[in-house]
């Protein structure tokens, strides 16, 4: 692939490791969200590598909604993506993502060698089905492995990730009354800003440990 075709913020000082980031299954690598992570983790010293899936790269084209690609595809993407940056800069390099992102590259961490793994609001099962998890690689996951999770998030609360079995690897950095996208509640006294510094100071402090 053309490393033309991703997207980097770069610390404007020293860098003090690489992250590559993949968006959701619903948004692109430039939503708010993306935006805002990627800012806040180059003002702490992690360059950040954004690109998107073969889906989500159509509907910049012609403006069509498509459903994520099969998950096969996804992977290959994300391999195809670690080979370019990998061959650009030097280690630590990490992979992740928001959600489905994070998913798909949780399942490939391990064989690709990443440094450390950053899942950002991880889909521990699909909306509803928390009698159906997707947890079984996390059991065995041997790359260093930070998952920031909301307390109420739907795909997966504090209760019900409490009670998986999780892998020694696997840091789990909560914040409080947050959602998927790490909003928390407005009776809180929290905002989404503050949520999001407390994520990409908790990423940042994780990947230069």
């Amino acid at each position: 692939m053309s490393v033309s075709e991703l997207l980097w913020d770069r610390p404007s000082a020293a860098v003090l490791g690489t992250l590559i980031l993949a968006h959701g299954a619903g948004a692109p690598m430039d939503s708010a969200f993306m935006q805002g992570i990627a800012a806040r983790l180059a003002a702490r010293g992690i360059a950040v590598v954004r690109f998107e899936f073969d889906y989500m790269a159509a509907r910049r084209v012609d403006g069509r909604k498509r459903p994520p690609n099969p998950q096969a595809q996804l992977l290959a993407r994300w391999s195809q993506v670690y080979a370019a940056v990998r061959a650009e800069v030097a280690r630590p390099l990490a992979i992740g993502g928001k959600s489905m992102g994070g998913r798909m590259a949780s399942l490939l961490a391990d064989e690709l060698g990443a440094d450390a793994l950053v899942c950002l609001g991880y889909p521990f099962h699909a909306a509803g089905k928390a009698d159906k998890p997707r947890v079984a690689h996390l059991a065995d996951l041997r790359t260093p492995t930070l998952i920031v999770q909301g307390e109420r998030d739907a795909l997966g609360n504090r209760t019900t990730v409490e009670g998986y079995r999780l892998s020694l690897a696997i840091d789990l950095h909560w914040l409080a009354t947050a959602d998927h996208d790490l909003k928390p509640l407005k009776s809180s006294g929290l905002t989404h800003e503050q949520h999001l510094d407390s994520a990409a100071d908790a990423v940042a402090a994780f990947l230069t440990r």
